[in-house]
C-alpha cells in the first residue's frame, strides 16, 4: 500500500484519543487465558499483533470471544491438548516470546512459525534454558520446534537482550510444582516491561516478586483467578502524536493513565528536557508546539520510540545523542538503518554506530523522493510524522504495514485533518 501524506495546520489544538496498549493487552489475553472462569477485557484493538495472540491462547484451549471494543475469556488451567502443534505467531515478538514457556507446560510438540523477520530475531535465551535443561529446541529460519516440559529452579538471563524473555518464564513458572528464581545479568534494560507483566499477574491472582534489583522470586503452584479489567492508552503510539504536537502544532492525546507505570511514558521527560511544554489533562495530556533543542536520550528501557525519536532530533536544533539504541537493530526491521536510509532522503545530518546515534537537527525539511517503510510499523509512523512536520507532501511505500499495532493510524491523522491519499492500495 503507497499512500501520500498531505501536511495541514490548525488554529485550535485537536484532540487524538490514544489506541489502549498493546503491551497490556498482550499480557492481559495470556492471563485472562490461563484463568480457569470468564473474564472480560475492556479497550481493546484488534491490531495483527493481538490477534496472533488471541489465536495463540485459543489454540491452547481457551474460548476467546471478540466483540468491537472488548474481548470475553474463558480460560483453560489444564495442559490439555493443543489444537494444532503448529502456532502462527505473525509478526509479533511478544506472542512467540511469551507463547514459548506455556505452550510447554504441557510438553507437547509445538512448531512456531511467522512471517518477516520474526524467526530471525534473537531467541537464544530460551535457546540455552531448553537445552540445558535436556528439552527440545529447534529453530530454523521457517520455524522453532519445541518439546518438553520446564521444571522448577533457578533461571538465569541477561538483562540486555530482550525483557519478554522474562516475561515469558513469568506467565508459566507460577503454575508449577517448585519454587523458581529468575536472575537477570545486568544491564537490566526494558525492567519497566517486567514490572507490567507483575503488575498484571497481581491482577489475576498470581504472586511473584522482586527481592532485589536483579531476582524475582516465583513461587509454586499457584492458580490464575479470572479478572474482568480496562486496557489502557499506549504511551509508545501517544509519542507519534506527542512529537507531532511539540513540533506542528499543538494538539491533545486523551485516553491515556496519567500514572501508569509504562515505561514508554519516558516520551513525557524526553520531551520536556528537549524544550516541549506539556499540560497534564484529566485523561491525557496537551502537548504545546515549542521551541526544541538538542539533548541525550537513552533507550534502555524504552526501545520502541527509537524511531519517533529520531525525527523529534531533526527538527530539534542542535545535537542529539541517542544511546543504548542497539537493540533497534533486532526488531521487524533494522530501524537504526531503516531510519538512516530514510531521514537522509530529508537531508538530515545522521551518523550511527552499532549502538548511538548522533543527529544534528536544523528543524527545517524537504524530501522529494519516495519514502520506505521497511515492513516496520514504527518506520512508517515516524515516516509520516517527519513529513508532516516538514510541512511538504510525501509518499511512503509498505503504508500497510500500521496494520501491525496500530490500524486506526491513517484515520486518526485524518481526525486531525490531515489527507492522507491512497496511491496504491
Amino acid at each position: 500500500m503507497k499512500v501520500r501524506i498531505h501536511p495541514a495546520l490548525w488554529n485550535q489544538p485537536p484532540c487524538v484519543r490514544i489506541p489502549p496498549s498493546k503491551s497490556m493487552a498482550h499480557r492481559a489475553i495470556m492471563c485472562a487465558s490461563l484463568a480457569g472462569g470468564k473474564s472480560t477485557l475492556h479497550n481493546v484493538a484488534y491490531s495483527d499483533d493481538i490477534l496472533a495472540t488471541i489465536s495463540g491462547m485459543c489454540q491452547f484451549g481457551a474460548h476467546i470471544e471478540t466483540l468491537k471494543d472488548s474481548v470475553k475469556i474463558e480460560g483453560t488451567q489444564s495442559g490439555q491438548p493443543l489444537q494444532s502443534p503448529i502456532v502462527d505467531c505473525n509478526e509479533s515478538g511478544s506472542t512467540l516470546r511469551f507463547l514459548i514457556p506455556i505452550f510447554t507446560l504441557g510438553g507437547q510438540p509445538v512448531t512456531f512459525v511467522g512471517r518477516n523477520r520474526l524467526l530471525k530475531r534473537p531467541q537464544s535465551v530460551y535457546e540455552t534454558i531448553y537445552q540445558e535443561r535436556g528439552l527440545r529446541f529447534e529453530q530454523s529460519p521457517q520455524a522453532i520446534t519445541v518439546q518438553g516440559s520446564l521444571t522448577p529452579g533457578t533461571y538465569e538471563i541477561n538483562g540486555n537482550i530482550s525483557s519478554q524473555f522474562i516475561s515469558g518464564l513469568l506467565f508459566a513458572l507460577p503454575l508449577l510444582d517448585g519454587d523458581s528464581t529468575i536472575q537477570i545479568r545486568p544491564p537490566f534494560e526494558s525492567k519497566s516491561y517486567v514490572e507490567l507483566t507483575l503488575q498484571t499477574l497481581e491482577s489475576f491472582g498470581i504472586q511473584a516478586d522482586f527481592t532485589g534489583p536483579n531476582t524475582i522470586s516465583v513461587p509454586r503452584n499457584q492458580t490464575y483467578h479470572p479478572c474482568d479489567s480496562t486496557i489502557e492508552g499506549d504511551f509508545s503510539q501517544m509519542a507519534f502524536f506527542a512529537v507531532l504536537g511539540a513540533i506542528h502544532g499543538t494538539l491533545d492525546c486523551t485516553g491515556m493513565l496519567t500514572n501508569s507505570r509504562q515505561g514508554d511514558k519516558a516520551i513525557l521527560d524526553i520531551l520536556k528536557r528537549a524544550g516541549a511544554q506539556i499540560d497534564t489533562l484529566s485523561e491525557g495530556y496537551r502537548i504545546h508546539q515549542s521551541t526544541l533543542s538538542g539533548t541525550q536520550i537513552d533507550l534502555a528501557d524504552c526501545p520502541d520510540l527509537g524511531p519517533i525519536l529520531m525525527v523529534l532530533a531533526m527538527y530539534a536544533k542542535g545535537e542529539t545523542r541517542i544511546v543504548n539504541a542497539g537493540r533497534l537493530r533486532y526488531k521487524e526491521s533494522d530501524r537504526i538503518s531503516a531510519m538512516e536510509t530514510e531521514l537522509h532522503k530529508f537531508g538530515v545530518d545522521m551518523q550511527t554506530t552499532q549502538e548511538e546515534v548522533i543527529i544534528r537537527g536544523t528543524g527545517s525539511y524537504c524530501c522529494t523522493q519516495e519514502l520506505d517503510g521497511h515492513t516496520d510499523h514504527r518506520i512508517v509512523m515516524s515516516m509520516a510524522v517527519a513529513g508532516i512536520c516538514s510541512g511538504h507532501p510525501v509518499t511512503i511505500n509498505g503504508a500497510e504495514c500500521i496494520q501491525k499495532s496500530y490500524p486506526g493510524f491513517w484515520d486518526d491523522l485524518e481526525g486531525l485533518g490531515i489527507r492522507v491519499e491512497v496511491l496504491e492500495a
